[in-house]
């Protein structure tokens, strides 16, 4: 939180202080799932949901390490300094880049957002689907032949009022590996919560904890803190890895601000243990870790369903902060969704989506590694369904083995 000493609404623009307090009023008081209120224009951002899958690979090598790493323990170790590295991406990158977090645009059913990144790891792809609106679900898939390398996974929010805006992020990840051996990880989402929303500069900060587990044996756990309403520090976590169920036997422990800095231990904190002394093995810099451009077609050469060709009216509205083009556009796109769903509905089909499926039976990995990161459930009645990347779709669509299939990060 800010100092005291701060007014309210200090960072809210004079002619926005009418709608500010009108919104601050409405969540306040709402009970619902606040992804359903209008926000006011001076946070609304131009971007859809659905695009912020790509926060996880924009440091292609990071994610390709540890393909790199012949020892199952410092390959763990290497998936969580990726991971580390990606949260500033994902939860800070937009607050630094507009000066205070805004409110994404509600992706559609359908919504697709494809690109790919390119540079010394080779091609990176991606593609994220919404595959859900009501509950608002992304799936996403993002791999690497020449590493092979596969991300895939789905999340969805649920937004909470009480004392700040509260997230609960449902979903997970599943990282797998071909090389140097068949492995998969399962990354927990973290919660989160946003600050500075009283002053009009709203941020994210990161709470509670979350679990990466592999198949080979080890575990991560990464418990965050942070700037909080009397006191800490903004942005700070910890965590550590061990063999999986043996909690107390730290072979790493990284400490730091994860949206700056962070420092990667041997053995446990503290000085010194019996299972040895606390030696600086690597760090990490975030602003010394330039990203990767994410390289998406032209507009013109996009599918309909592409999340920047469909919002471009809208996202170009907002961008000249005429709300009521802005509206106007929003409403075309959301009475032909309805429009649509109606027709289904009277033809008693679903929407077919394009990449990702339904997993109808058990999902091995999950029901392996789930209860290792404390998760007994996937919880599908929470997400319309445990989703997958389903490759035959792909290929399908843009041949077998041509346009970027995955042919190497297949299981």
């Amino acid at each position: 939180m800010s100092s005291s000493t701060e007014a309210e609404g200090a960072g809210v623009a004079p002619q926005n202080k009418g709608s500010w307090s009108s919104f601050i009023k409405s969540i306040s008081s709402f009970s619902g799932d606040l992804s359903s209120l209008t926000a006011p224009p001076f946070i609304l951002s131009s971007t859809s949901l659905v695009e912020y899958s790509s926060y996880w690979a924009e440091h292609p090598s990071l994610l390709v390490a540890p393909t790199k790493e012949p020892d199952p323990a410092k390959r763990a170790l290497l998936v969580l300094k990726w991971f580390l590295s990606t949260l500033k991406q994902q939860y800070s990158s937009r607050s630094e880049k507009l000066g205070s977090e805004k409110k994404p645009l509600n992706p559609f059913l359908g919504e697709l957002f494809l690109g790919k990144w390119e540079d010394d790891a080779g091609t990176t792809h991606l593609v994220s689907e919404q595959v859900s609106h009501h509950p608002p679900v992304t799936a996403y898939c993002i791999w690497n032949d020449k590493h092979g390398i596969r991300l895939q996974g789905y999340n969805g929010q649920k937004a909470s009022f009480s004392r700040t805006i509260h997230v609960k992020q449902v979903g997970h990840a599943l990282l797998h590996l071909t090389e140097p051996a068949n492995e998969d990880y399962l990354i927990t989402l973290p919660a989160l919560h946003i600050e500075g929303l009283i002053y009009g500069s709203p941020f994210v900060e990161l709470n509670k904890n979350t679990y990466i587990t592999s198949s080979s044996g080890y575990t991560a756990k990464i418990d965050y803190s942070g700037k909080g309403w009397l006191s800490g520090k903004k942005n700070s976590f910890a965590a550590t890895l061990y063999p999986t169920g043996k909690e107390k036997e730290v072979l790493y422990t990284i400490d730091g601000c994860w949206t700056d800095s962070f420092s990667i231990k041997e053995g446990p904190s503290g000085s010194s243990s019996k299972f040895g002394s606390k030696k600086e093995i690597d760090s990490y810099t975030a602003k010394n870790t330039p990203t990767t451009p994410l390289k998406v077609a032209p507009l013109d050469k996009q599918d309909e369903l592409e999340s920047r060709r469909a919002w471009r009216d809208v996202a170009a509205a907002i961008e000249k902060g005429d709300m009521d083009k802005t509206s106007a556009a929003k409403s075309k796109i959301e009475n032909q969704q309805r429009d649509l769903r109606k027709k289904e509905q009277s033809d008693s089909r679903e929407w077919e989506r394009r990449y990702f499926s339904r997993v109808e039976a058990k999902d091995t990995v999950f029901e392996s590694l789930g209860p290792k990161a404390g998760e007994s459930s996937a919880e599908p009645e929470k997400t319309d369904g445990v989703w997958r990347w389903d490759q035959k779709k792909y290929d399908a669509l843009h041949g077998d083995g041509k346009d970027g299939s995955h042919d190497k990060a297949k299981k």
